[in-house]
């Protein structure tokens, strides 16, 4: 069993900030990539970023200057810093994991989702 928890997210005037936090826990081996989704009202999920085991990173072009991912892997946390925040960017954001449980199985896992709205 493993769960990914959520914090941070908000209301926030654009050009502000936010930050979003996501733990994972449970019967946990080892977490290769972490990143972040995101689903705006009437539209599919869309990918925000991700990072490796290793640190690298990757970003949607619509976030990218602008959204920061970082990951402790001895906590198994993952991290999106938001700055510059448009009104575009509303949206119910997911952290996303894929965990290699102690039972040696392969899966992805999703956080419960945080509500992020920028005002203009």
């Amino acid at each position: 069993q493993v769960q990914l928890v959520e914090s941070g997210g908000g209301l926030v005037q654009a050009g502000g900030s936010l930050r979003l936090s996501c733990a994972a826990s449970g019967s946990i081996f080892s977490i290769n990539n972490m990143g972040w989704y995101r689903q705006a009202p009437g539209k599919q999920r869309e990918f925000v970023a991700t990072i490796n085991r290793s640190g690298s990173s990757v970003y949607a072009e619509s976030v990218k200057g602008r959204f920061t991912i970082s990951r402790d892997n001895a906590k198994n946390t993952v991290s999106l810093q938001m700055n510059s925040l448009e009104p575009e960017d509303t949206a119910v954001y997911y952290c996303h994991a894929s965990v290699q449980t102690t039972g040696q199985v392969w899966n992805g896992y999703w956080g419960q989702g945080s509500q992020v709205v920028v005002s203009s």
